[in-house]
């Protein structure tokens, strides 16, 4: 292993302790795979096919679970699109999304920030805890 890959292993096996998880290899090549290309958006199946093509033995199921386990831990952000299509955005920031229809393609909205006005009140003893925009897009007619 080259020093840049043994640096970026290290670094990676810091953030999922750092996140009070521990440090399994399955864990750490998949966080590898998930922080290594910057901010993105992924499905667990996507990323399933990236660690099968990495050398990664792992199942979807250890996938899924990771997934969700580094959510639970601050590490990822989970976005429901579609009734069933779920994905993991490595920008954890309070951010919104565009999301091309047809093609399941979602990204970062960029610029200002957006207002969300009359808001309902949450029920005793709630408070909001965040706004998710979805902004569906698909090709003019």
């Amino acid at each position: 292993m080259d020093v840049y890959a043994t640096k970026m292993r290290n670094a990676v096996d810091k953030r999922v302790r750092d996140a009070g998880l521990r440090p399994t290899r399955q864990r750490v090549a998949l966080a590898e795979l998930l922080f290594a290309k910057g901010d993105r958006h992924l499905s667990a199946e996507e990323l399933h096919e990236e660690a099968l093509a990495a050398g990664v033995p792992v199942s979807l199921a250890t996938v899924y679970n990771s997934l969700h386990q580094f959510t639970e831990a601050g590490l990822l952000r989970i976005l429901a699109v579609e009734g069933s299509r779920t994905y993991f955005d490595t920008n954890t920031s309070d951010h919104h999304h565009f999301y091309i229809e047809g093609e399941n393609r979602i990204f970062d909205v960029e610029g200002e920030a957006m207002t969300v006005k009359n808001l309902p009140q949450p029920p005793d003893g709630m408070e909001i805890a965040n706004i998710d925009i979805v902004i569906r897009l698909r090709p003019k007619r």
